[in-house]
């Protein structure tokens, strides 16, 4: 049976959507496409922590479906930028999770990722699944995946 561990870069995912398509990632309909293809031994959602209600519930359903949210402050610089990325956070738990199953998904569509898929690949023999949104991912990160499933209506609320 295939065994999956699945990564959710939140703040990636929700801005891709928004700028690409107008409308908001359903991550149900995701869930029901991953276990499809097997048993989902662990899934993390890496999210953005801002305290505000439309957030809490949003966290709240993704916990419903079955992830565990991870969040970091929101981070406002005195210069108006902000801070708040997950990518070492996620990259050392793909490198944790990759020795226990044989797929790894990755909702992303940053670059940075490519590496991480060529290594976890290589070092533990697993697949690399990427879903992103055709327009706004790296191809590095589409050329890393063993398979890159691009997001499109059926993926979109």
């Amino acid at each position: 049976m295939n065994k999956i561990a699945l990564f959710a870069d939140v703040q990636n995912i929700y801005y891709t959507t928004r700028e690409a398509y107008g409308r908001q990632f359903n991550y149900r309909e995701l869930w029901r496409r991953v276990a499809a293809s097997g048993i989902i031994a662990s899934a993390t959602a890496y999210a953005i922590q801002r305290n505000d209600d439309k957030q809490i519930k949003f966290q709240d359903v993704l916990k419903h479906i079955g992830f565990e949210v991870k969040l970091k402050p929101y981070i406002q610089r005195s210069d108006g930028s902000a801070k708040g990325d997950w990518d070492v956070g996620i990259a050392i738990d793909v490198m944790e999770a990759a020795q226990n199953v044989n797929t790894v998904i990755l909702l992303s569509g940053d670059g940075d990722f490519d590496i991480l898929l060529n290594r976890v690949k290589t070092k533990y023999d697993v697949y690399a699944e990427v879903y992103g949104v055709p327009s706004l991912t790296a191809n590095s990160l589409i050329n890393a995946a063993s398979i890159y499933h691009p997001i499109d209506a059926g993926l979109l609320m």
